[in-house]
């Protein structure tokens, strides 16, 4: 079987969820599954079975339309786990983890049974979490990788304060930084306790009350944050500035509250600061493959820890509507979709 220039091998009751045209809204999203047929690996390319597959806010956004760049139609997701099911001998039947910030965006993704991939994306996945975990690792922990290595990455003793600690960019930021040797601190509404795992304890302030900045410029003996990850976007940027050390680091990644923000270039200018915005697609499946086996040896040695994700958390693909919709609500579980049944 072909179509265009790839070659498909039918097989039976393979699925994949495509998307048509952007839905209207998150209450009417325009999905349906298909079955798919197994390509053929092309010159420099593998195949990968997908077994799991995350879902994220950005998969959600791709599918209400909220990206310029995106085809249509084409099959969602990014983030995957799985076995390599053709390309070069030497490498089938090895078990892989993977994101990419053009997959079910600019091509099709992953929450299909195949995904076909360059050699270069090929990154194994690590022997001490399942599959279901490593489904779970992508955007997160590239998107907290790559806003802090734009940040030249926290020194042992600095402090890092982030906005939205518990939810999973929020985690794995405090994963990375406090394995570096950082003291964090993390800013949550309600005040709860930090919820993931970090390599030293984390301090957590109520952003829902007022004096978040006077109480960290208080923990951190007047000098403030080095890096604020700011999760959350505009309705923290200006408490955030408030919160930055000399010469400190302010990181953003989408934000879905008002775009505009009140700025203060004298207070910029004067305090050195810096501004930095962390937008993963632009890194492609191949530039997460690199980021993901620089994490590797955190994930075996144990100081990086996937997120949990419980029996009830892996919903099949006939359930990918609640999936879309649970993660639009902010869930703090990390939902992963089966993908073969």
């Amino acid at each position: 079987m072909q179509d265009g220039s790839r070659t498909f091998v039918k097989k039976k009751d393979m699925k994949a969820i495509k998307v048509i045209s952007k839905s209207a809204d998150i209450n009417a999203l325009e999905m349906q599954i298909e079955s798919v047929s197994q390509p053929v690996a092309g010159k420099d390319e593998c195949v990968v079975k997908v077994l799991y597959s995350g879902v994220n806010p950005s998969d959600v956004a791709a599918v209400l339309g909220k990206f310029p760049r995106a085809i249509w139609p084409r099959y969602t997701g990014r983030d995957f786990a799985g076995v390599i099911v053709d390309g070069p001998e030497e490498i089938l039947g090895k078990e892989v983890w993977g994101t990419g910030g053009e997959l079910g965006i600019r091509v099709n993704g992953s929450h299909a049974a195949y995904l076909v991939i360059p050699l270069l994306a090929v990154s194994e996945k690590p022997i001490t979490i399942t599959m279901p975990e490593a489904a779970g690792i992508g955007v997160p922990f590239v998107t907290a990788y790559e806003g802090l290595r734009r940040a030249g990455f926290p020194k042992r003793g600095q402090w890092v304060l982030i906005f939205g600690v518990n939810g999973k960019v929020g985690q794995a930021a405090t994963q990375i930084a406090t394995r570096l040797g950082a003291k964090v601190i993390g800013v949550e509404q309600g005040g709860t306790g930090y919820l993931g795992h970090s390599s030293s304890p984390v301090v957590v302030i109520n952003g829902s009350e007022s004096g978040v900045a006077e109480l960290v410029m208080e923990i951190t003996g007047g000098h403030g944050a080095d890096i604020v990850y700011n999760t959350v976007g505009s309705p923290c940027f200006e408490v955030a500035n408030r919160c930055m050390a000399h010469g400190g680091t302010q990181l953003f990644i989408a934000d879905r509250a008002q775009k505009d923000v009140p700025f203060n270039i004298f207070y910029f200018y004067r305090h050195q600061h810096n501004f930095a915005g962390i937008d993963t697609q632009e890194l492609d499946v191949v530039d997460c493959a690199g980021i993901l086996d620089e994490l590797k040896s955190g994930f075996l040695d144990g100081s990086l820890v996937p997120f949990e994700v419980k029996e009830e958390h892996i919903l099949p693909m006939a359930q990918a509507h609640d999936a879309y919709r649970r993660t639009f609500s902010g869930s703090k579980d990390k939902l992963i979709l089966k993908i073969q049944e």
